[in-house]
């Protein structure tokens, strides 16, 4: 067994590579999520600060090499995708099925749960799920920013044979998840705008259907009306994945009266959104946090052939080059980054 080597931020700007601890299972692949950029960056996300030094990261698979005594759906070398929460199930929350919003749910790279850029962890096998023969590692490690974006469709609404025209704000790494989920879960129609004319570029070469570069300096009213006349009709779902003012109220302005308006993006920015005009034409704005029993059908919509996520894995590292990694992922508007992964284990 080789030792632990993990990536520890201490504070903001302080990112390590150090020896941590050995437990017991590794994390071959990990990608880098816009939350570990936060964190390292800015010190953390909204509630969550950086405290004491902690293991960043938690888009990870692992292989297992050993299961506690009660275990009985797992095996040493099983491939997993890693659910990287841990909810109580005990609360009144979880038992009513929202195990995502557990109060006490410990979540890794936020406190007190290290993350997985790490060589070795241990897991709950509740939170484990295998992965299919025909999948790699690194889809493994994808599963868990599909997951997201599986979950945002499903609240939309998004169905087969609903003849829905879904708009998706921001081409990042999630929003080209969510735009894909949309497909494959089945939107007749998918609008993706961003204000990265590489990142739209990019998003076509996926199959997404249609695409709106974004002027920042344009008004909502004409975003509007171009994002009506690609789809021809306004949008029936709206899946919200930057965090940006503009966004917001794009969704309220474009989307049908009585939309679902589903806000994935997290910025650490206050945003002033036009409340009266959403109460006003009846949309419904959905809130996600995390997911909810959504990997299993992430690995389904993969390991079919439904979703290719395969080319969104732009650049990899190993771990002893996670400090580059972070670089990269963090000036991916410029050398044209989507997800970098970090091979943990060798």
């Amino acid at each position: 067994m080789l030792d632990n080597l993990s990536l520890v931020l201490h504070k903001k700007d302080d990112l390590r590579l150090e020896v941590t601890e050995l437990p017991g299972d590794p994390a071959p692949n990990v990608g880098i999520c816009g939350s570990d950029i936060h964190f390292w960056k800015d010190g953390g996300i909204d509630k969550w600060v950086v405290k004491n030094p902690i293991v960043l990261g938690h888009e990870g698979s692992a292989t297992v090499i050993k299961v506690g005594a009660k275990v009985k759906n797992f095996k040493v070398g099983d491939r997993v995708a890693v659910e990287p929460g841990i909810a109580c199930l005990n609360c009144q929350v979880c038992k009513d099925g929202n195990y995502n919003l557990c109060p006490d749910v410990m979540f890794y790279g936020v406190e007190p749960l290290g993350g997985a850029l790490r060589r070795y962890y241990n897991q709950s096998a509740a939170f484990c799920h295998k992965l299919a023969d025909n999948m790699t590692m690194a889809e493994g490690a994808l599963m868990e920013p599909l997951a997201v974006a599986v979950y945002a469709c499903r609240r939309g609404g998004i169905r087969m044979g609903g003849g829905q025209k879904v708009m998706v704000t921001g081409a990042g790494p999630i929003g080209l998840l969510a735009a894909l989920s949309a497909k494959a879960l089945g939107a007749e129609v998918v609008c993706i705008l961003d204000i990265n004319e590489s990142r739209l570029q990019f998003a076509k070469q996926l199959g997404i259907d249609k695409t709106v570069l974004i002027d920042t300096k344009a008004d909502v009213e004409s975003l509007c009306q171009q994002v009506v006349d690609l789809l021809g009709d306004s949008p029936d779902v709206s899946l919200e994945c930057s965090g940006a003012e503009m966004s917001y109220n794009l969704a309220i302005s474009a989307s049908k009266c009585g939309a679902n308006i589903v806000m994935i993006g997290v910025s650490n920015k206050k945003v002033s959104v036009n409340l009266s005009s959403a109460a006003c034409r009846q949309v419904n704005l959905l809130g996600v946090m995390r997911y909810l029993n959504s990997f299993p059908m992430a690995i389904h919509l993969v390991s079919s052939g439904k979703i290719n996520i395969k080319p969104l894995i732009t650049h990899t590292y190993k771990l002893e080059e996670a400090l580059e990694a972070f670089e990269t992922s963090r000036n991916c508007a410029a050398n044209g980054a989507i997800k970098v992964h970090i091979q943990c284990y060798q």
